[in-house]
């Protein structure tokens, strides 16, 4: 049976590096951050509590299409308040299926009440292809007899 992969094992190959910012952050200022880090996303922190998450998506929908300035405007006017978090248990497929429903692509992680790291739609889906690829392997040798015992006698006569 093969094991199902968590968040976890994503934060364990990926690391658990999250960037944040404070929501008096200008979103200029977070934009050039995101830049350096090549993140599409920050966590916005008060005082280590998480209140809010900043995206590429928010920028684009919040700040230019509304003709805004970035230069001035703090994170806490545009943030998405309404963080959805996902635990280290949860599987790929719960986390893409809250993607989905939820039209999301970051899911910062929690353990407890501690920010232990953040997910990507992108993370998510090389996990899942990494899953399908160990699926067809172990398809392709039971089909074609690998992971047959090597022996000379026939399997009726096994005991």
């Amino acid at each position: 049976m093969l094991k199902t992969t968590t968040v976890k094992d994503i934060l364990s190959e990926k690391g658990r590096d999250v960037w944040s910012t404070s929501p008096n952050t200008t979103v200029f200022d977070a934009l050039r951050t995101m830049s350096e880090k090549t993140v599409g996303a920050l966590v916005v922190l008060d005082d280590l509590e998480v209140v809010g998450v900043f995206s590429e998506r928010d920028y684009a929908r919040k700040v230019i299409l509304e003709g805004k300035s970035s230069k001035d405007l703090p994170l806490s006017e545009i943030m998405t308040r309404r963080v959805i978090f996902v635990n280290p248990e949860n599987t790929t497929e719960d986390c893409m299926g809250l993607m989905t429903r939820k039209h999301i692509r970051h899911l910062p992680v929690v353990e407890g009440k501690e920010l232990i790291g953040i997910i990507s739609i992108g993370d998510v889906v090389k996990a899942i292809i990494s899953d399908q690829e160990l699926v067809i392997e172990q398809l392709e040798n039971y089909i074609t007899g690998a992971y047959l015992p090597v022996s000379s006698e026939p399997l009726e006569s096994r005991s």
